[in-house]
């Protein structure tokens, strides 16, 4: 009887556990399911939204890329990601270098800086870098929107990059030069390799900053709408009245596709990337 106790018991426990997790999945997951229901409906934007389309149809996403400009948003996010990506982690990966290998007057003072700065709202930073792009006169620019990308993914990179770097032990970058290695081929086949884990990890948070940020993007782009990205592009299917749900669904499917193949193309180093950056340091 007591083993047939415990087995209700251990049934029962398990039977919880699985409807706390179908419960959780389909909580997560509904807005998923929605967003792409309402994207395939061609009557979403009448009489509010239902679970499954009343009519399947490819027409919003036709009207999205085509009138909707969708495609040149695209192209434009699709620039200022890669550019972003790719500064950012090179400039991070150089100066984590340097903080982690070369002691040198306020280094400290400078990476508490850095520190503070991931503090500092984003929003109490839109007027100064505004003043400086405009300075610049790179207003309106998609070279504009970079600079400021690669300024706020640095932060972050460099901190995270630093705890890489300084766990590679300096006997390996000793032994390439005994080895007779320059320093760019112990950077290359050393160095590089083993902190790649961070700089994917990195490169992740600058490539979601850049695809995904709103503000700094109206604020530095609204006089030029040729230059709009993905999430500017979005809101013009807001009205004052009404919203172009229908439009809206199919435009965020799309934007999202990008944001999915990033994360299956790094998710293995990814994972090792932050677990290793937890306890690197």
């Amino acid at each position: 009887m007591r083993k047939g106790r415990k087995s209700a018991r251990k049934a029962r426990i398990a039977g919880g556990k699985a409807v706390l997790v179908v419960l959780l999945l389909g909580f997560t997951l509904f807005p998923a399911f929605w967003m792409l229901s309402s994207a395939f409906d061609a009557q979403a934007g009448a009489g509010g939204q239902q679970i499954l389309p009343r009519e399947w149809s490819l027409s919003n996403f036709e009207y999205v890329l085509t009138e909707g400009g969708f495609d040149v948003f695209l192209r434009n996010s699709a620039i200022v990601a890669v550019v972003t990506v790719l500064a950012s982690a090179l400039l991070a990966l150089l100066a984590s270098v340097a903080v982690a290998r070369f002691r040198f007057k306020f280094r400290t003072a400078m990476l508490l800086m850095i520190l503070i700065v991931q503090m500092v709202p984003l929003e109490a930073l839109v007027i100064p870098l505004f003043v400086q792009v405009r300075d610049l006169q790179l207003l309106n620019t998609l070279l504009g929107l970079m600079v400021v990308y690669v300024a706020l993914s640095l932060p972050f990179g460099i901190w995270m990059l630093r705890g890489f770097v300084a766990a590679v032990p300096v006997e390996l970058e000793e032994a390439a030069y005994i080895d007779g290695a320059s320093w760019g081929r112990m950077f290359r086949s050393v160095l590089l390799p083993l902190v790649m884990p961070g700089l994917v990890a990195t490169s992740v948070f600058s490539f979601i900053t850049a695809w995904n940020e709103f503000i700094f993007a109206m604020t530095l782009l609204g006089g030029a709408s040729e230059n709009y990205t993905v999430a500017i592009g979005l809101k013009q299917f807001f009205g004052e009245h009404s919203n172009e749900w229908g439009y809206i669904m199919a435009a965020s499917t799309i934007i999202t596709i990008p944001v999915m193949i990033f994360f299956v193309i790094v998710q293995r180093r990814l994972s090792s990337g932050l677990v290793a950056g937890a306890v690197k340091g």
